[in-house]
């Protein structure tokens, strides 16, 4: 009697929070995939590179590879993928800030694992030197991970831009 309960929370929760990770409505642009080691019957774990543009801040893309492990859980979208995350943001075109915010603000998160892990890239602004600074993380339910990698972008003048905005003047 307990397993039919347990396995209808996890149907259940599995109908709610859905199989896929769960991305904003701009979500990542997955540039490419490739397989790290093989499994006979079920999918190959893959390093996957996405691209995510700054919500706030035009002219930043960011950037991040992860993990995504394969067999039977990863198959069915159930797998708690790892915390290791590495990113790297860049301008690519004139910076605009749409909005003020603040240090340490979320630009991007996804779920990482069906219930309790989620990634977030975050974003900062050293303002005595005009540079963005950008950090992913994983964070859980329970324990936080101390895996992270950051990425520095200087803001960079842009052909046709008179005058270079200060990251400074846009924070909260």
């Amino acid at each position: 009697m307990k397993r039919s309960k347990l396995l209808a929370l996890i149907s259940t929760a599995f109908l709610c929070f859905g199989a896929a990770p769960a991305f904003a409505q701009n979500g990542p642009d997955l540039i490419f995939r490739k397989s790290v080691d093989f499994k006979l019957l079920t999918p190959n774990d893959k390093l996957a590179t996405y691209g995510i543009d700054d919500p706030v801040i035009d002219g930043v893309v960011c950037y991040y590879t992860a993990h995504e492990k394969g067999g039977v859980a990863g198959m069915f979208g159930v797998a708690e993928q790892s915390s290791e995350v590495s990113l790297a943001c860049r301008q690519y075109a004139p910076i605009k800030f749409k909005e003020k915010f603040s240090q340490g603000d979320t630009a991007f998160s996804e779920r990482r694992s069906l219930l309790f892990k989620r990634m977030h890239i975050v974003r900062g602004c050293d303002a005595k030197r005009n540079v963005l600074i950008y950090m992913v993380y994983s964070d859980k339910l329970v324990e936080g991970s101390p895996e992270s990698s950051t990425s520095t972008l200087a803001i960079q003048p842009w052909a046709g831009q008179n005058e270079i905005p200060k990251c400074g003047d846009f924070l909260n």
